[in-house]
C-alpha cells in the first residue's frame, strides 16, 4: 500500500513538472511566478523571447529589485491582493497601467507592446505560496480597436460635417426662396394695382421705377445663383486682357454711390495711380470690386465711412475695402467666403442677400491668380477685405482702338443706367422679326421696338417665322432659344438654309434665358451674331439690334422714350 502511494505521488510530481515544462516551452503568453515574498521562481520561453532576458537571469531576483517603481504603482497592490487570496485583472488599455519590465536587450519588442495580465495567488492546502502573473499580448486586438474607433470618429465627424452642410443648404434654400419672392410680389403688386388703378404721371412713374427696382434685384439674384453653378461645375470662363485696376474701381464707385447717398456713408479713396497693369477680366474684376462695396454698404450703419485703396506691393497691387459697419465675429470669420454660409440666415436677420456675394469674389480673384482675405476685430467693429493681384511682368502700350477692333461682340452691360442712350427713334424705318411662344414676351419686345420706331412683326413658333420671311423681308430677327417642338436652333438653322435674297443671310441675335459659355458658343456656331441673356435691359436691345442693321453708332445711342 505504501509502494502504489508513493508510486502515485511521484507520479504527480512528474506529471506536475511535465506540465511545467510544457507551459514553460509552448505557452503563447507570458508567465511570471513568484514565492509569497514575490522572489521570482519562473520565468518562461514566451517572456525569454520578447523581453530577451533569460530564465537564469531572471529566477531569484525579487520583484520590487528588478522593477522599484512597482511599490509607486498601484500594481503593488494587486500583488498584495494575489498573496491574501484575490485575482485581479490589469489591462494596459482600460486602467493605464503597463507592467514594468526591466530594460531589455536591443532587438525585443517588449516595451512597445500592448498588455493584458492576469494576476493571482497559488495555494496549496489552503495556504498563498506565491504568485502567478500571466500576460498576454493584446497589441494586434489594441490596433484593431483603435481603428475602429478612428472609423467611427471619421464617420461620425462625416456624418456631422454633412448635416451641418444640409443645414446650410436648406438655409440656403429659405433665403433663396425669400430673396426671389419679395422682389416678385413688388413686381406682381404694382402690376395688379396698375390694371385696376388710374394714377397721375408722378405715381405711375413711382410705380414703374419700383417694378424696375424690383426686376434687376431679381435678376442680379438669378445671376449670383448662376455663378456659383458654373464655379460647382467648372464652367465660368474669363475674357482675360490687361486692365488698369485704378480705372476698374473709379467705375464701380460711380455705380455704388447712389446707395451709399441713400444712407448718407461717406466713401474715401487712396488710389495708386500708378499701381500697375493687372491681366484679367475686366467685367468680373468689376464683380469683384461691386460685390465687396456693396457688402460693406449692407453691413455699414447710416453716417458710417468706407475706405477703398489701391496701391502697389512688390509684384502685385492690393486693393482693400475697409467699413465701420457691424463687423464679422471670430466664430464666423473662417467661414465668411464659403458658400452656403450667413453670420445670419434666421428670419429675423437684419440684411437680406443670398449671402453668395464674397463666394463669388473668392473664386473669381482665384482664378486671376489672387487672393483674397477678411479681418475683422470682431462684431460692432468693422471689416476690412482685401484681395492681392499679380501685376503684368511689362506693361504694355497699345492703341486703345486697336484693342477694341480685336474685341469679340460683347453683350452692352447697363448699370443704373449708365452709358444708355439719349432720347430719340435709333429704329425708325427698321423691320424687326421677333420669335418668341411666350405672348407676354412678344408683346413687351413688340411694343419696345414700335417705341423705338421700328416696324414689327412678331410670331410665336419656327413655322410662322418661316412664313414671314417668304412675304416679308426684315432686316433684324430676335429669337426666342426654348421653345416647343422646334427651338431657336431648328429656326436658325432653317434660316441660313434659305437663299440670301429670301433672308438667308438676316442678322440674328438669340434673346435667351440660357447663359452659360457653352450655350453662347453654341449659339454662334449656329448662326446667331448676337447672344443676349434674359432679362435684357431694352435700351441694350435696341442698341444691339441697330448695330445688327447696320446702324451709325451716333445714331443708336438713343433711349426708350417716355410715354
Amino acid at each position: 500500500m505504501t509502494s502504489d502511494r508513493d508510486s502515485q505521488g511521484e507520479q504527480s510530481i512528474n506529471l506536475a513538472e511535465a506540465s511545467l515544462e510544457w507551459f514553460n516551452d509552448l505557452s503563447v503568453q507570458g508567465i511570471v511566478i513568484t514565492d509569497a515574498e514575490l522572489n521570482i521562481r519562473g520565468w518562461n520561453h514566451w517572456l525569454e523571447s520578447h523581453s530577451g532576458r533569460s530564465s537564469e537571469e531572471m529566477i531569484g531576483r525579487n520583484l520590487l529589485e528588478v522593477w522599484p517603481d512597482l511599490n509607486t504603482r498601484r500594481l503593488s497592490e494587486y500583488y498584495r491582493d494575489a498573496l491574501s487570496g484575490q485575482v485581479r485583472i490589469v489591462s494596459q488599455r482600460l486602467h493605464g497601467y503597463l507592467l514594468p519590465m526591466p530594460p531589455t536587450v536591443e532587438g525585443s519588442n517588449f516595451a512597445h507592446m500592448q498588455q493584458s495580465a492576469r494576476i493571482g495567488g497559488l495555494a496549496t492546502e489552503g495556504r498563498v505560496i506565491g504568485t502567478i502573473t500571466v500576460i498576454n499580448d493584446v497589441t494586434e486586438r489594441v490596433e484593431r480597436e483603435n481603428r475602429l474607433v478612428e472609423l467611427l470618429a471619421s464617420e461620425k465627424a462625416a456624418r456631422a460635417e454633412a448635416e451641418s452642410a444640409n443645414r446650410a443648404k436648406d438655409e440656403f434654400l429659405a433665403v433663396v426662396s425669400h430673396e426671389l419672392r419679395a422682389p416678385l410680389n413688388a413686381i406682381l403688386g404694382w402690376a395688379q394695382v396698375m390694371q385696376n388703378r388710374q394714377f397721375d404721371e408722378e405715381s405711375s412713374k413711382s410705380a414703374l421705377e419700383a417694378i424696375e427696382r424690383s426686376a434687376k434685384s431679381q435678376a442680379k439674384l438669378i445671376e449670383d445663383i448662376l455663378d456659383v453653378s458654373r464655379i460647382s461645375t467648372g464652367q465660368l470662363r474669363l475674357d482675360v486682357r490687361p486692365i488698369e485696376p485704378a480705372a476698374i474701381i473709379r467705375t464701380v464707385l460711380d455705380t455704388v454711390k447712389p446707395a451709399a447717398d441713400a444712407k448718407s456713408i461717406r466713401i474715401e479713396t487712396a488710389l495708386d495711380p500708378r499701381a500697375g497693369v493687372v491681366s484679367g477680366d475686366p467685367n468680373r474684376l468689376q464683380q469683384v470690386v461691386w460685390n465687396l462695396l456693396i457688402n460693406a454698404i449692407k453691413f455699414t450703419p447710416r453716417l458710417g465711412r468706407i475706405e477703398v485703396g489701391l496701391e502697389r506691393n512688390d509684384c502685385q497691387i492690393e486693393i482693400t475695402v475697409k467699413d465701420s459697419g457691424q463687423g464679422i465675429s471670430a466664430e464666423f470669420l473662417p467661414y465668411v467666403f464659403d458658400r452656403f454660409r450667413q453670420a445670419d440666415s434666421t428670419t429675423t436677420r437684419r440684411h437680406g442677400g443670398l449671402g453668395l456675394g464674397l463666394a463669388i469674389v473668392r473664386h473669381l480673384v482665384e482664378l486671376h491668380g489672387g487672393t483674397v482675405r477678411a479681418d475683422s476685430e470682431g462684431e460692432d467693429r468693422g471689416a476690412t477685405f482685401a484681395v492681392t493681384l499679380p501685376l503684368l511682368a511689362v506693361r504694355r502700350q497699345e492703341d486703345p482702338a486697336a484693342r477694341d477692333s480685336r474685341a469679340p461682340v460683347a453683350e452692352p452691360v447697363l448699370e443704373n443706367g449708365r452709358n444708355t442712350p439719349a432720347d430719340g427713334r435709333p429704329l425708325d424705318g427698321l423691320r424687326v422679326l421677333v420669335v418668341d411662344d411666350e405672348p407676354d414676351a412678344r408683346d413687351i419686345l413688340s411694343t419696345m421696338f414700335e417705341q423705338f420706331g421700328a416696324q414689327v412683326r412678331a410670331v410665336s413658333n419656327t413655322r410662322e417665322a418661316l412664313e414671314v420671311l417668304s412675304e416679308w423681308q426684315p432686316d433684324v430677327l430676335v429669337s426666342d432659344v426654348g421653345m416647343p417642338e422646334e427651338d431657336g436652333y431648328s429656326l436658325i438653322s432653317k434660316v441660313r438654309a434659305l437663299a440670301p435674297e429670301r433672308g438667308g443671310r438676316i442678322p440674328a441675335v438669340a434673346l435667351t434665358g440660357y447663359s452659360s459659355p457653352q450655350d453662347r458658343l453654341r449659339l454662334l456656331a449656329a448662326g446667331y451674331q448676337i447672344h443676349m441673356t434674359k432679362p435684357v435691359e431694352l435700351n441694350a436691345l435696341a442698341m444691339v439690334v441697330a448695330n445688327c442693321a447696320g446702324r451709325p453708332a451716333a445714331q443708336s445711342e438713343q433711349k426708350l422714350p417716355n410715354r
